[in-house]
């Protein structure tokens, strides 16, 4: 025989249960979870010079006053050729800084703009240092309480992180920037009188370096925030190229972490971005030197150095025709153009082969007159003569009679003398001189001929700069007739 015996209910128990459970929930909702980091937005990192640095090694060596250095192409280097080195790159070379990449002569040769003040050794390292600061940008997603911080984490080379020189690796894990011993004096903060600079400490090889900005007062999310590591006299020093599987012209890719924190050093936001140096790109074309210089005839008509034409002039003569008037002037002119590239500028001279003679006879000596059956050259007015050197007033054709020439500026201020010129004055004895002139320097005359003279020039490059220059000539009564003529040259030189 069975008996079964029936479970008595318990309020109190039910009630003590009850309790239990609730305590329990209590308590498992009332312990602090750990908070999970949001991401900062709108995060960006900008290198102000994005360029690798260049390091490759001295190739043998090379001896005192050597400016060509070559580089070896194999190896553990960064850089085993000059594509990535320009002229005026500043340059070490073993102990010798301060030198300047002067040329570039092939792939594995450059020229330095002054001798080794020492010899250098074999695999003695090469530096073309590019440096420059880093610029981190975010937007916080969270409140930063008063005290936290923002801390920036930059990648370090595995050896050698704050020497000042460039780095490199066999990968970006192993390679970074080096620290070019940057302290919190070349940090800029997020702007705001509650920012200031805490640290600024370079890595060991595996943490990165670290720059960190602690505010006084709270920061709400959506604040936009902009930290500067380095600046105008000290920057970060940008890795060379990774020398293992680097390929020229595509970037090493770096990773800068930018984090918030509390006044505990707890991360509140935190983002990763990037930076990607590459090599510099060289731009270069060669400008022909060039130099254009024009003859170009002027009509009849023409007003030329205070004067009318009475001629038409082209580029190869000056046809005066025939002279049936004495004492008479007649004028002419060309016009002379110039274009030209080079960097000291350029000068035109004048010159002529003789003094006009009859039927193109030989007028022996500066003086040669009519009686030679020449047109000598003009000596002006009474008072200073004028000469091939020495400009004077000539206004008188009846008692001085000659060829002579005098100079316009068509634009520009090239003209090495000017028709009106106030240094004429003298010989009329005050005001603006009206025809200032000088005679063509004569080849013929010797035993030494006289100097050709400027008549157009500048000391910087130019285009399209024109003169005039204006032929004047007067004959006398007893002029013995017959075909009178000349050669008269221009010399344009440029000064590269």
């Amino acid at each position: 025989m069975k008996i079964f015996l029936k479970k008595r209910y318990s309020p109190r128990l039910a009630i003590f249960s009850a309790f239990l459970l609730l305590i329990g929930i209590f308590f498992i909702f009332s312990q602090p979870g750990q908070l999970e980091a949001d991401s900062l937005t709108a995060a960006s990192a900008t290198l102000s010079n994005p360029r690798f640095s260049f390091s490759g090694q001295v190739d043998v060596g090379a001896s005192f006053g050597t400016i060509a250095i070559n580089i070896k192409t194999a190896g553990n280097i960064a850089d085993k050729n000059t594509n990535h080195l320009f002229p005026k790159d500043p340059i070490a070379i073993g102990p010798i800084g301060d030198l300047t990449v002067s040329s570039v002569v092939d792939t594995d040769t450059f020229m330095v703009g002054i001798g080794l003040t020492v010899p250098v050794s074999d695999s003695d390292p090469i530096y073309a240092t590019q440096s420059g600061t880093l610029t981190v940008t975010a937007t916080t997603a969270n409140n930063i309480p008063a005290n936290g911080d923002i801390i920036v984490t930059i990648p370090d080379p595995a050896t050698n992180v704050n020497d000042g020189a460039p780095d490199t690796a066999a990968s970006t894990t192993d390679n970074g920037f080096d620290f070019n011993s940057i302290t919190t004096t070349n940090i800029t903060c997020p702007t705001g009188a509650n920012w200031s600079v805490t640290s600024a400490t370079a890595g060991n090889g595996t943490t990165g370096h670290k720059i960190i900005c602690t505010t006084n007062a709270e920061v709400l999310a959506g604040t936009s925030l902009t930290m500067v590591i380095g600046d105008g006299t000290q920057g970060l020093i940008n890795p060379a190229p990774i020398y293992s599987g680097h390929t020229q012209g595509l970037a090493d890719t770096y990773t800068i972490t930018i984090q918030t924190r509390d006044l505990s050093d707890n991360v509140i936001d935190d983002v990763n971005t990037k930076v990607a140096p590459i090599e510099a790109v060289l731009v270069s074309a060669t400008v022909d030197m060039t130099l254009t210089f024009q003859v170009q005839g002027v009509a009849t008509g023409t007003s030329v150095c205070g004067a009318a034409a009475t001629v038409t002039t082209t580029p190869v003569s000056v046809p005066w025709g025939t002279i049936s008037t004495a004492d008479v002037f007649r004028n002419a002119a060309q016009r002379l153009t110039v274009t030209t590239n080079a960097e000291d500028g350029y000068s035109v001279k004048i010159e002529e082969n003789d003094q006009m003679g009859k039927n193109g006879k030989v007028c022996t000596g500066a003086a040669a007159s009519e009686a030679l059956s020449c047109i000598m050259d003009t000596t002006c007015n009474v008072g200073t003569p004028c000469s091939q050197s020495v400009a004077s007033e000539w206004i008188d054709p009846a008692n001085y009679h000659g060829l002579g020439y005098s100079l316009q500026n068509v634009d520009g201020s090239d003209a090495a003398f000017l028709y009106n010129s106030d240094n004429c004055t003298a010989t009329l004895g005050g005001g603006t001189g009206s025809f200032c002139a000088k005679q063509v320097p004569d080849q013929e005359v010797t035993p030494t001929a006289e100097t050709k003279e400027i008549i157009m020039s500048n000391a910087n490059p130019v285009n399209s700069k024109d003169i005039y220059t204006c032929y004047r000539i007067a004959v006398s009564g007893t002029q013995p007739a017959g075909y009178y003529y000349n050669k008269v040259k221009y010399t344009a030189t440029a000064t590269f």
